[in-house]
C-alpha cells in the first residue's frame, strides 16, 4: 500500500470517527433507529487487506467511539466481529472475473447488486451483536428486533448517501 493510500485511509478513519461521535451520536429516529456510519469505513477498506489489520482498525475505531458513547466496548466488539467476517464474506461474493487490484469495495466500484449482497448481511451481524450486548436480557424481543431493523435501514441509507455524494469511482488501468 502506498503512502498516499495510507494517508487517504487515515484521513478517512478520522473523518468517519468525528462524524460518528460529534454528529451521529445524538441522531436517533423514533427512539429506535441509530446510525453507525463508521461500519462503512471498515467495509470500504481494500479487499486485499488481511483480516488481522482490519480487526485492529475495527477495534481502535470501536474503542474510540466507545469512549465517547460510554458503551463499555460494545462498538469495539461489534467492529472486531465485522472485521473478522468481512474477508470471508468478500471471498463468498467474488465476481466471475475476480476483483481488480487496489479498488476498494464501494457502491460505485462494485455496483448496487453486489454491494447490497455484500454490506447488508455484515451490517446486520454488526447490529445484532451490538444490540444483543446492549440488552443482555433486560428488554423484550420485539424492541431488540425493531432497533436492529431500524438501525440497519438508517445506517445503510445514510451510508449509501455518503458514498454517492463523497466517493468517486476508482479507475483501474
Amino acid at each position: 500500500m502506498t503512502t498516499g493510500k495510507i494517508l487517504k485511509y487515515s484521513l478517512g478513519f478520522v473523518i468517519y470517527f468525528l462524524i460518528q461521535v460529534f454528529i451521529l451520536k445524538d441522531l436517533v429516529l423514533f427512539g429506535y433507529a441509530f446510525s453507525f456510519l463508521y461500519v462503512f469505513f471498515i467495509l470500504g477498506l481494500p479487499h486485499e487487506m488481511p483480516a488481522i489489520p482490519i480487526m485492529l482498525i475495527g477495534f481502535f475505531m470501536g474503542i474510540l467511539i466507545d469512549l465517547f458513547y460510554d458503551s463499555l466496548g460494545m462498538h469495539a466488539a461489534s467492529a472486531v466481529l465485522l472485521g473478522f467476517l468481512r474477508n470471508p464474506w468478500i471471498q463468498v461474493n467474488t465476481p466471475t472475473g475476480g476483483y481488480d487490484d487496489n479498488v476498494p469495495p464501494t457502491l460505485l466500484n462494485m455496483g448496487m447488486g453486489w454491494y447490497l449482497f455484500y454490506s447488508i448481511p455484515l451490517i446486520l451481524i454488526h447490529h445484532l451483536l451490538f444490540f444483543y450486548i446492549d440488552i443482555l436480557g433486560t428488554e423484550l424481543y420485539l424492541p431488540f428486533v425493531i432497533r436492529v431493523a431500524g438501525s440497519l435501514a438508517f445506517t445503510f441509507i445514510l451510508g449509501i448517501i455518503v458514498q454517492a455524494v463523497f466517493y468517486k469511482k476508482e479507475r483501474v488501468i
